[in-house]
């Protein structure tokens, strides 16, 4: 099995020993995004703001390995607060909008890191690989 490492600026760098992205096998697996602008910076704003943040993290993910929306084929979102359930939906509509939304779990947890309030991690197919 080859695999490839994903790096790119249109997505906040990895805050740990891991890659941004991987292919392998003609899927890309994304890191867990929270909502850090490319920059580093954390989003400010409520929930809706912090899950536009890190589903454009993905995208960033994705254009880098040649991939886009249309190519996700699974994606896992955590929350610290199911209440923001229709929220969340509401930016997921939208982000999908006249695409075939991707499989999806929602899972509430504990915590998440730099304490957001969501994460957002994907696989895709990569077209051409």
């Amino acid at each position: 099995m080859s695999k490839q490492r994903i790096e790119t600026d249109q997505a906040p760098g990895a805050i740990g020993p891991y890659s941004q992205g991987i292919v392998a096998n003609g899927f890309l697996y994304t890191a867990g995004q929270i909502p850090l602008k490319p920059n580093g910076e954390l989003m400010e704003g409520d929930i809706q703001a912090q899950t536009r943040q890190s589903l454009e993290n993905i995208r960033g993910i994705l254009q880098a390995a040649g991939a886009d929306v249309e190519d996700l084929v699974k994606v896992t979102v955590f929350v610290t607060n199911m209440g923001d359930f229709d929220k969340i939906n509401e930016v997921y509509t939208e982000f999908f909008e006249g695409k075939t939304p991707p499989a999806r779990s929602l899972v509430q947890v504990a915590a998440l890191p730099k304490l957001v309030d969501i994460e957002v991690e994907g696989v895709a197919v990569v077209p051409n690989s």
